[in-house]
């Protein structure tokens, strides 16, 4: 209890500058773990719905049925599911429009596909920017506070007739603490966006890959018309 009391004295009396390093990390920290459990549900449940798209699209269930289900469905459309409905829906148009050239009716809905995929990338990288940036950044902001520390520490000496431990630790522990505060804030950070981008990774060849047959579907289904 004492030792966590003397670290609460150290961060209370410690400078201005070096208050405000500490502040700006805590608050990067909060913010980091907020992000970090929003992304890690965000990305479980992504994942889940596409397994449970893909079973219902490989169950042999009439494509026209399950995209009449998801435009009925009130949940936003995400993952497998926003790309099958904008491809399907561009391929319904230009067969109502009596389009009947094969390629470029594959053109349009393959660039229909490459959109709701662009949007669904750019939904599974969020908020991990400022969790590259937390994890890249923090440590030399607590550096700078325990510099900034350490200098006003031997300046102190200038103050004082006789230099000794005793006048310089409490600054050099209070700058000190900056550091440990940046590493607090830096070292989930970058093992959150690590294992963030590798499962990104992952899911993203799987919606290319689930792209690829959907298109494979939809080409065969024009030959055979």
């Amino acid at each position: 209890m004492n030792e966590q009391i003397s670290i609460i004295e150290l961060v209370l009396n410690a400078s201005v500058v070096v208050q405000c390093v500490m502040g700006i990390l805590i608050l990067a920290s909060m913010v980091s773990w907020v992000m970090i459990f929003q992304r890690g549900f965000a990305l479980s449940s992504m994942k889940r719905e596409s397994i449970a798209f893909e079973n219902e699209f490989w169950s042999g269930k009439d494509l026209r049925k399950i995209y009449l289900e998801i435009d009925a469905s009130e949940h936003e459309k995400m993952g497998m599911e926003h790309i099958f409905s904008a491809g399907f829906k561009e391929f319904t148009r230009l067969r109502q429009q009596k389009e009947t050239d094969p390629d470029r009716i594959m053109q349009n809905v393959q660039r229909a596909m490459r959109v709701a995929m662009s949007r669904e990338e750019e939904r599974l990288e969020t908020s991990l920017p400022f969790l590259a940036t937390v994890g890249s950044t923090s440590p030399y902001i607590g550096l700078f506070g325990t510099v900034w520390g350490i200098m006003n520490s031997f300046r102190g000496l200038a103050t004082v007739n006789q230099a000794s431990l005793s006048v310089v630790a409490p600054g050099i522990s209070e700058a000190l603490v900056a550091t440990a505060i940046g590493l607090f804030a830096a070292i989930p950070a970058v093992i959150a966006y690590n294992r963030y981008s590798a499962q990104v990774e992952i899911i993203v060849n799987r919606l290319n890959a689930f792209t690829e047959e959907f298109s494979g579907i939809l080409y065969r289904s024009l030959q055979r018309q």
